[in-house]
């Protein structure tokens, strides 16, 4: 039977193979919080695997069935108060000793379920709905491990995840639609006229994504009031996510915003440089001290 830390070791390796970004930032967090972030990565990852990587030939009812097996042994076991599955052992552990809300997961499991179904969203608003539990969902998990200083966090942790979820959108266009799916509001790609099944970097593509962006940066602004409501012990963590996250935007803008030909990405000596600046303290003070001024 697979023991407690090689469950949390697995839940890492998972993070560190297929979350490269989210893992680095997470060494800038005190070691006694990694590994529970490690494990909600794993579950998050494991529900992704189902929709996403399960034998191409499954059908839509195959992977729906399976999506909502592993729903149902995550409740079960967490009722029970313990697991052995390699993944969710952890998991369970993360839960009951940070008491987060189940209903998280629920809406988590909610919109993996629509990705089996829904392969585009009409208006932002109806692509907020699935991000509710894509993305917003993951920041309140995350929020009892941070421990937060005000109940206020909750908004601006749902917005940074919201934030974290879209730059992947507009990073994994042509990914996405290798899976047949495109998570730009439909609205907006004919507000600008562009067309991503082109797969070029159109005047009215680079115009869209000019739009996305902003929009984006707009949540990682709200995002940062709620750098104030952490300690100092998440701060580091947080805020070299913020950094590493917001900087593929400027990677797709540096790249003409063609995201077709080649992925943006960080460079691994950015992402340890930065991790390396912010865990020993040498940016985390200052930008509390903005996210405290934006807070006001």
């Amino acid at each position: 039977m697979i023991t407690l830390e090689q469950s949390y070791e697995r839940c890492r390796r998972l993070n560190q193979r297929y979350g490269t970004t989210y893992y680095w930032s997470t060494k800038a967090l005190p070691r006694v919080k990694r590994h529970h972030v490690h494990a909600l990565y794993g579950f998050c990852r494991y529900a992704d695997d189902i929709v996403d990587d399960l034998a191409s030939s499954a059908c839509s009812g195959m992977r729906a069935e399976a999506l909502a097996a592993f729903g149902d042994r995550f409740f079960s076991d967490l009722d029970a108060g313990d697991s052995d599955d390699p993944v969710l052992k952890a998991v369970v552990h993360t839960v009951r000793a940070f008491r987060i809300d189940p209903d998280c997961f629920r809406r988590f499991l909610r919109s993996m379920t629509m990705d089996l179904t829904v392969a585009s969203y009409e208006t932002w608003d109806d692509l907020l709905v699935y991000m509710d539990g894509s993305a917003a969902v993951i920041g309140e998990m995350m929020l009892p491990i941070l421990e937060p200083i005000s109940p206020a966090a909750r908004s601006h942790a749902q917005d940074l995840g919201n934030a974290f979820q879209l730059t992947n959108f507009l990073r994994d266009v042509d990914e996405d639609l290798d899976r047949g799916r495109v998570y730009v509001p439909q609205a907006d790609l004919r507000r600008f006229g562009a067309d991503p099944w082109l797969r070029r970097a159109t005047p009215e593509w680079v115009a869209l994504m000019s739009f996305e962006i902003e929009r984006c940066r707009a949540l990682y602004r709200s995002a940062d009031i709620g750098l104030a409501l952490l300690p100092r012990s998440s701060l580091a963590g947080i805020h070299a996510a913020r950094i590493l996250y917001a900087g593929i935007l400027d990677r797709i803008e540096a790249q003409g915003c063609d995201v077709f030909s080649r992925r943006a990405r960080v460079p691994l000596w950015r992402k340890a440089a930065t991790v390396s600046r912010l865990a020993s303290g040498g940016m985390a003070a200052g930008a509390l001290g903005r996210a405290r001024e934006l807070a006001r």
